[in-house]
């Protein structure tokens, strides 16, 4: 009898735990309940939900058991937590998150789960019918958060990814609505943004140029284009200023305002400069070396510099290298690339300064400091932007740049104006005793090799 009951007990055939084929399932059973228990003891003590690793987890699971439905990714920032931490106090911080993991968890169910992504980062995996389904969830956690009494003005904000592609990975569906996120964080008329085709695009193309990029500068894709500056008075060149111009193979001309930016976000802006200011120096050594004729060629300086600890040293062994005495090469910077970074910038343009170089400060007059750069900055060079330039008709447009070019005249500084594309413009500057400048009306960019005709010319 014994016998008979053991055996009914393990029978192979009978038992839940045994698949047909007699494989053993007690053992995977068991780890599935080790699993779940892992995750739930995964999750963040402040706000009760999933912690990053658990979620990424448990929503890939979601998705892959319920391919038939379309889900979105919302993730939650609060546009000026921070402040709440250090106005209200932390203790409040913790009372705003856990209100907002509160708000989430009252979301979670079998097609939507939450997480606690960091600080005050959420992130919600959500099966939806139609995007209207998807602004209810953002205005209802909105409403959420605002029956909370704070001392500080609470801004949520949310990003939006949908995805039909089950094959899509969660974290890009992250990545994506964070994307979103950033385009109105902050910004009191709009609380939620969705990821579309245009943002797609750009970040395709941002990625493309980084990948591109290194191939470029290893290829001799980026060339040296030069603008000249003249003098008004007798149009003769007396300088130029350097630009980059890239050349695909493939795509053909990429337009700078296409890739700079992007470059300047990466940090490769960097190698990029360093490209064009070597070719510079080459440029100017095989004039000097050769008897031509050689005007200053200023170079553009990235506000990235500021962070570059060989910035100094590079420029100091270019013009070593090739023998140029630094007063050939003026550096152009932007207002903001000093406002940024003041104090960095500052001390690399005073040390450079004391090693020869000129200092060209570009676009000004579009900032908020001018007058006070203009005290604090080493500066030998303005540029007048060509903003103002380009509005001559403007009794106020007028006004203002004959006053700046007068106080300027007073203090010694040398002026030049930028964008000047017709003689009504360059009447007027004169008039104002502005006697150089830069525009269509003279040269556009060029290639070096023209820039070196022209001269000798």
């Amino acid at each position: 009898m014994h016998g008979d009951k053991r055996e009914d007990k393990w029978d192979v055939n009978r038992s839940p735990l045994y698949s047909e084929d007699g494989k053993n399932e007690l053992y995977l059973y068991s780890l599935r309940k080790m699993a779940e228990k892992n995750l739930e003891d995964n999750r963040d003590a402040l706000t009760g939900l999933y912690n990053k690793q658990a979620f990424f987890y448990k929503a890939a699971e979601m998705r892959k058991s319920n391919s038939d439905k379309n889900y979105a990714m919302l993730v939650l920032d609060i546009a000026n937590f921070k402040a709440v931490n250090e106005f209200c106090g932390r203790s409040e911080g913790d009372r705003l998150l856990r209100c907002i993991g509160q708000a989430f968890r009252e979301r979670e169910g079998p097609q939507a789960l939450c997480c606690h992504f960091r600080a005050d980062n959420f992130w919600m995996l959500s099966a939806y019918e139609d995007e209207k389904e998807l602004i209810d969830i953002t205005r209802k956690i909105t409403d959420s958060i605002g029956t909370l009494e704070l001392a500080c003005k609470v801004l949520p904000a949310f990003g939006i990814c949908t995805s039909e592609d089950v094959s899509m990975p969660v974290s890009i569906m992250g990545d994506y609505a964070i994307m979103a996120l950033k385009t109105i964080k902050g910004k009191f008329y709009s609380n939620y943004a969705f990821f579309d085709h245009d943002m797609r695009r750009k970040l395709l193309q941002e990625k493309h140029i980084e990948n591109d990029i290194v191939e470029a500068l290893r290829e001799g894709q980026l060339h040296l284009y030069i603008q000249p500056k003249v003098d008004m008075s007798t149009e003769e060149i007396i300088g130029g200023e350097a630009l980059v111009r890239w050349i695909h193979p493939v795509k053909g001309l990429i337009e700078p305002g296409d890739f700079l930016p992007i470059l300047e976000k990466n940090g490769l802006i960097i190698d990029v400069d360093i490209c064009v200011w070597t070719q510079v120096f080459e440029l100017l050594h095989e004039q000097l070396s050769q008897g031509k004729r050689a005007v200053p060629i200023s170079i553009n300086i990235s506000r990235m510099h500021a962070y570059d600890r060989n910035f100094c040293h590079t420029l100091c062994k270019l013009a070593e290298q090739y023998e140029i005495p630094p007063e050939y090469v003026p550096l152009e910077l932007t207002e903001s690339a000093f406002l940024e970074t003041e104090e960095a910038m500052y001390e690399h343009m005073k040390y450079l300064r004391e090693k020869g170089f000129l200092l060209s400060m570009d676009d000004f007059g579009t900032g908020y400091s001018t007058m006070a750069m203009l005290l604090s900055q080493p500066i030998d060079e303005i540029k007048i932007d060509r903003g103002f330039i380009v509005d001559m008709e403007s009794d106020k447009s007028r006004v203002i740049v004959s006053h700046t070019i007068g106080m300027l005249k007073v203090l010694n500084m040398n002026i030049i104006a930028e964008g000047v594309e017709n003689p009504e413009q360059q009447e007027f500057l004169r008039e104002c005793g502005c006697d150089k400048a830069q525009g269509y009306l003279y040269y556009k960019p060029m290639p070096s090799e023209e820039f070196e005709k022209l001269l000798d010319r």
